[in-house]
């Protein structure tokens, strides 16, 4: 039989660093603003096929919404997300209005942004959309990937950057995947033990509280 892809659902390891990213997530937003999340409206930046949507689904969030710039992954979304709305199209020009979401969310997306003053447009345009008092959801790498020279680590403080005036209360997650990927089909508590060591975590999980006062911020031309 062959070796699971590591990306794919068969493989421990990523069905491992999925489920303890939820576990994390929905401890942070119980805390923070309530759990479920009933009536809230929420928008992914970086949709690909979906899979945080239906987490949010399945967290009794009602309106969905999506972006991506692979148009092959939004088809795949919409298939398995018939109710959402969903777009192909870029991050640093969101098709929604000023003020919009209770919850706007991006997974690994902005490590893959090695531009400067895209990630400042995006986040931009996050915080644009998202209602006063609102959340963003961060998940990402901590650091630049050995491997891809296209994947650049953002640490705390140049999110504090990206969002200044934001509160923002985060943690690192996930253990390293060289340590997971040998580890968890032979232990999954032995996993979960050395993911208690924060030096042994290679993402950063945030909640960026957009403040109650932020005053409308349009875009502009």
């Amino acid at each position: 039989m062959p070796a699971p892809r590591i990306n794919n659902w068969s493989n421990p390891s990523n069905y491992f660093m999925h489920t303890q990213t939820c576990r994390a997530l929905i401890a942070g937003l119980a805390k923070q603003r309530g759990f479920p999340l009933d009536g809230c409206k929420v928008l992914d930046v970086g949709c690909a096929t979906g899979t945080w949507l239906l987490e949010f689904a399945q967290w009794h969030a009602p309106d969905l919404h999506g972006i991506d710039l692979d148009e092959a992954r939004v088809d795949a979304a919409r298939r398995r997300l018939p109710e959402a709305t969903l777009h192909c199209g870029d991050a640093r020009r969101l098709p929604w209005e000023d003020n919009t979401f209770d919850i706007v969310s991006q997974f690994t997306v902005f490590t893959s942004v090695l531009s400067d003053k895209a990630r400042h447009e995006i986040a931009r345009e996050m915080m644009r959309v998202l209602k006063p008092s609102g959340t963003i959801v961060w998940y990402d790498f901590c650091f630049n990937s050995p491997g891809n020279p296209n994947v650049r680590g953002i640490k705390p403080s140049e999110i504090s950057q990206l969002f200044a005036g934001c509160d923002i209360q985060g943690q690192r997650v996930t253990l390293a995947p060289p340590i997971s990927r040998p580890l968890v089909p032979l232990s999954w508590p032995a996993a979960l033990l050395l993911e208690q060591f924060p030096f042994l975590c290679t993402h950063y999980l945030a909640l960026i509280s957009k403040p109650a006062n932020a005053q409308r911020n349009g875009r502009s031309h």
